[in-house]
């Protein structure tokens, strides 16, 4: 690899990890308050409806009620084609959601409109929603019970700090449900 495509490549990990840093050091409480609220809403009988899905670690465990609304390819094309493509979260969420469930609204911008209806329909529902959001937030921000920002323009650096973000909160609900003394 030439030297400036290896210059590139390790200012794409330095950023990455900054604003991951940065993120946690600002944020630490919200997402631990975020992961407790999932985990009373399990306690309670609730479900976690997710517009994006990480995986949870503990495969030795009872199954917890979570839903990807972005798996079922026969809902997603037919709520697209029937009522449009902004809809497709929120149909499943007046389908499956529930008061005392929580949603979890991730969107880079914050203004899918998409996502910006299921929290919508979420709210009106009883549900709590916790946004993963990016950027400002966008318009989900105010639809949100807790939101969790990344505060960057940066698309790539907002996903990766997400999926750690994900991996967290999967880790801390887990340890809230099923470890002794973990609150």
């Amino acid at each position: 690899m030439n030297s400036a495509a290896v210059g590139h490549l390790n200012l794409i990990v330095a950023t990455s990890l900054e604003v991951k840093r940065s993120y946690f050091e600002r944020h630490a409480e919200e997402v631990s308050r975020a992961a407790a609220l999932i985990a009373e809403a399990f306690r309670a009988g609730g479900k976690l409806l997710v517009c994006v899905v990480n995986q949870f670690l503990l495969k030795s465990r009872r199954a917890l009620p979570a839903l990807a609304l972005t798996t079922d390819g026969g809902v997603l094309t037919c709520v697209a084609n029937d009522t449009g493509f902004e809809r497709v979260f929120a149909r499943q969420v007046e389908a499956f959601g529930a008061g005392g469930d929580v949603l979890l609204a991730i969107t880079t911008s914050g203004n899918s409109k998409n996502v910006v209806a299921a929290a919508e329909v979420a709210r009106a529902r009883g549900m709590k929603v916790v946004g993963m959001l990016g950027r400002d937030g966008g318009r989900v921000r105010a639809l949100c019970d807790l939101a969790l920002v990344v505060e960057s323009d940066d698309t790539q650096r907002i996903q990766e700090t997400h999926n750690l973000v994900g991996h967290v909160l999967c880790d801390l609900v887990e340890r809230l449900l099923f470890h002794e003394g973990a609150e």
